[in-house]
């Protein structure tokens, strides 16, 4: 393996949407340094923070039609019965939620849970409060896409949180998405819930630790049909 290899299998790649902010607290750290020296070793401390909090990493998505996947890195903080938002076009009727809570030292980048067609993305501006509290998903700002195959729908709801001010989505209506592939983001912190079909069956619990892209949140039917590959993305 060469000492370029070597390299960049070290080092996290940046995704495109943080490069603007990184260079923004890295010209900040060398106009403010160089007029107060203790600061710019602060401001080196901080850039460095943004550079990771925007890492994209690389990962490892099971391939099968019956597992749901997480959408983000982060922690269940809630699992249960809710009303999909009605700008989805779900339904009134309950569907069981799963609610991953991003803090601002998880990975950002938002991945799909399930691959199918992108039959809905919407957006809805409202509050910034604590994303972990039972009101955020009502009344917070978010963007939700319903991605749908076969008979399959499930949705997936970004939502601002209490520092989170801006969220980014990467598709639209129309498109095709495979499991575990990126389509947007949420900067600092934050947090996605996932709607699935009633005959899902929920694998994690609340307190779990989750990785978006690996972790299994859902079965939809008892039994896995055929082997479970694997997708590097």
């Amino acid at each position: 393996m060469s000492l370029t290899d070597t390299i960049t299998k070290t080092f996290v790649p940046i995704h495109r949407e943080g490069w603007p902010f990184v260079a923004a607290a890295g010209a900040a750290t060398l106009i403010i340094g160089w007029f107060v020296t203790p600061l710019f070793w602060i401001g080196l401390i901080l850039t460095a923070w943004v550079a990771y909090f925007f890492r994209d990493p690389q990962r490892v998505t099971p391939i099968d039609d019956d597992l749901v996947i997480s959408p983000a890195d982060g922690t269940v903080c809630q699992v249960g019965q809710a009303v999909p938002p009605p700008e989805l076009d779900l339904g009134s009727a309950p569907m069981m939620r799963v609610c991953i809570f991003m803090n601002v030292f998880n990975c950002h980048v938002n991945r799909a849970p399930y691959g199918g067609r992108i039959t809905r993305v919407a957006y809805r501006a409202g509050s910034f409060l604590n994303a972990e509290s039972d009101k955020a998903s009502e009344e917070n700002e978010r963007n939700g896409l319903v991605i749908e195959s076969g008979e399959t729908r499930i949705g997936v709801v970004q939502i601002a949180g209490l520092v989170a001010r801006r969220i980014v989505c990467f598709v639209r209506e129309g498109e095709n998405i495979g499991a575990g592939e990126r389509f947007g983001l949420i900067r600092f912190g934050s947090r996605l819930d996932v709607y699935l079909p009633e005959e899902a069956s929920v694998k994690v619990a609340v307190g779990q630790t989750m990785i978006g892209g690996e972790t299994v949140v859902a079965e939809l039917t008892g039994e896995t049909r055929g082997s479970v590959l694997t997708r590097v993305s």
